[in-house]
């Protein structure tokens, strides 16, 4: 027998460290829901911003077809005026996606940095920011913004009810990332930015909220689901988006008497809350999972 024969084989393994961004694409990838989700909400998008360019009818033209139901000339139907109900509803979905990303935008942003601060400070000024986001916790966040949007404030502009609800919903933004802070702020990093001369700010800034992105675009992601039903909810109130202009609550809401004589009318707007909603949430879970690493070395 050879000598070469007779050397047992042995099995290397090169372990080579993948970026964080990358780790975190593949567990978002191994998450099926959560990647249907997301493509099923592109596909809302694309159907909401490309499609009434391709579409043959716009939301605010009049046929001559009166309330007809789901054909091939209009698939959604018609209202009693003769509006081609899809394109109602392609309006309808473009000004919820955009009051609910606003929403997210000013609740997220103002959260964090609330969340950031209280963290890194503690002592009384937490204890005080903290005793203000309970107090804006306890109050019924719908029942609040249909009064002060009842006041005509802005309008009812669709940016007007994105600040009211995004006033609203920053708390709960806050408590993840001072959560997130507390932890944060006693790993050595941070006392390194502090040896050689960084102030707060610029550790909030610089070293804290960048750290805690992972948590901060999670909840950014809610808190879009809970915009989109925030928005129909005030708009079937009467108090969110008026005509002639539309949204998908105000569209339920005009055609909440018709479900047992027209349904279409009601229910293509109110699938699309819910399926709008449902894919978020998912997509929400799916960059929780992706976010939450188990292991930073992967076996190549």
């Amino acid at each position: 027998m050879s000598d070469t024969a007779a050397r047992p084989v042995t099995e290397t393994f090169a372990v080579r460290e993948r970026k964080q961004s990358e780790l975190v694409f593949r567990r978002f990838l191994r998450h099926r829901a959560a990647v249907t989700s997301l493509l099923l909400f592109v596909l809302v998008v694309l159907f909401a911003y490309v499609g009434p360019l391709l579409w043959k009818y716009s939301y605010t033209d009049i046929t001559d077809d009166l309330s007809r139901s789901p054909s091939l000339t209009h698939p959604f139907g018609t209202d009693l005026i003769g509006h081609d109900t899809m394109a109602q509803v392609m309006r309808g979905t473009q000004q919820s996606l955009k009051i609910a990303l606003a929403i997210a935008l000013i609740g997220t942003v103002l959260g964090a940095l609330w969340g950031a601060i209280a963290g890194l400070y503690r002592g009384r000024l937490d204890f005080l920011m903290m005793r203000i986001v309970d107090i804006v916790l306890t109050l019924p966040t719908i029942a609040v913004a249909a009064a002060v949007a009842a006041q005509g404030v802005g309008g009812s502009q669709w940016w007007s009810i994105a600040v009211i609800l995004g006033a609203l919903t920053w708390p709960y933004v806050s408590r993840v990332v001072r959560g997130v802070v507390l932890s944060l702020r006693e790993q050595e990093f941070i006392e390194a930015a502090r040896a050689l001369g960084a102030g707060n700010p610029r550790i909030i800034l610089r070293h804290l909220l960048p750290n805690a992105l992972g948590a901060i675009i999670v909840v950014a992601t809610l808190t879009i689901a809970t915009g989109i039903l925030g928005e129909a909810a005030l708009s079937f109130l009467g108090v969110g988006v008026q005509a002639p202009d539309t949204s998908l609550g105000l569209l339920v809401s005009i055609n909440r008497d018709a479900v047992n004589t027209r349904p279409w009318l009601f229910y293509f707007p109110g699938l699309f809350i819910i399926l709008i909603a449902l894919t978020i949430n998912f997509v929400g879970d799916g960059l929780r999972d992706a976010f939450d690493p188990k292991q930073t070395r992967v076996r190549q």
